[in-house]
């Protein structure tokens, strides 16, 4: 008979967040499955839990996956922890949760709190209808990239940003989607926890005027309220439909080409070989 896979929320800083289960479940399984061990053992003193531990993050998750699947076939039962909050919410968890329902193994996630709903519910925000985008990209025209696809996005969105990135993130939200309401939360639940609602302008102020920018961050961006751009009939064109398109409306297959490239910020070879045929 296979063990059972627990999936077990961590305090995402104040460690009296713990609930009594989790406390239980670390106290009870075979093996902790930790993102950074030394880490979680300062965790797992803190509540005298003994149990071995073994690291899980995000550059071993196929190979240690493997591994842990292993032994909850043999019949032991393990948890997966993050260093905070939920794991698989922008933390190891997901690959081994998948592996876990590919074998029928039994698994329980655990409630607890994470970062982002602590966040979105103090923001003032709306909460009824909101998106997660995690962390943006760390290249900055993939970010940008990101930023410009949802600008029009009606619902109130959650951001996690590190504190080296969080200056540049914010002069490219101010951009691409306008001095819009911003509620950043810095260190929630811990000592120095900071949160401030004010327009993104005026957050960016506040940061240009420091100097190292220490903490964790979660952002809360007010959802779009403007009028909508008119959505372009080409917009749900493939490159190959496009390129066919502007040539039935009268543009030779060269200029076709260079003007897809253009619009969808294409190489030429990459429009090129899906027409070699016209």
């Amino acid at each position: 008979m296979s063990g059972k896979l627990y999936i077990c929320p961590t305090p995402i800083g104040n460690l009296e967040d713990i609930t009594y289960r989790t406390i239980r479940v670390l106290n009870e399984v075979d093996l902790i499955a930790a993102e950074d061990t030394r880490h979680s053992l300062r965790l797992l003193n803190h509540f005298d839990i003994s149990k071995p531990l073994t690291s899980y993050h995000e550059h071993n998750e196929d190979s240690k996956g493997e591994y842990l699947i292993e032994k909850l076939l043999n019949g032991e039962n393990i948890a997966v922890i993050s260093d905070a909050g939920m794991p698989g919410i922008s933390d190891p968890g997901e690959v081994i949760i998948k592996k876990a329902i590919e074998n029928n193994i039994e698994l329980e996630v655990l409630p607890g709190g994470t970062a982002f709903a602590t966040a979105l519910v103090g923001s003032g925000m709306d909460t009824r209808r909101f998106v997660f985008e995690g962390f943006l990209d760390r290249d900055k025209k993939a970010r940008r990239k990101r930023l410009e696809e949802i600008k029009e996005e009606e619902k109130t969105m959650i951001i996690y940003e590190s504190p080296h990135r969080l200056k540049e993130t914010l002069k490219d939200m101010l951009a691409i989607l306008g001095d819009r309401k911003i509620c950043v939360n810095r260190e929630l639940t811990k000592k120095y926890q900071e949160i401030i609602r004010e327009n993104i302008s005026t957050v960016m102020d506040v940061f240009e005027k420091r100097g190292e920018i220490k903490g964790e961050f979660v952002l809360i961006i007010e959802g779009f309220t403007g009028e909508k751009s008119v959505q372009s009939n080409y917009d749900f064109l493939n490159e190959r439909e496009y390129v066919l398109k502007l040539m039935e409306e009268g543009m030779d297959k060269k200029d076709a080409i260079k003007k897809v490239c253009k619009d969808r910020k294409l190489k030429k070879d990459i429009v090129y070989k899906q027409v070699l045929d016209i």
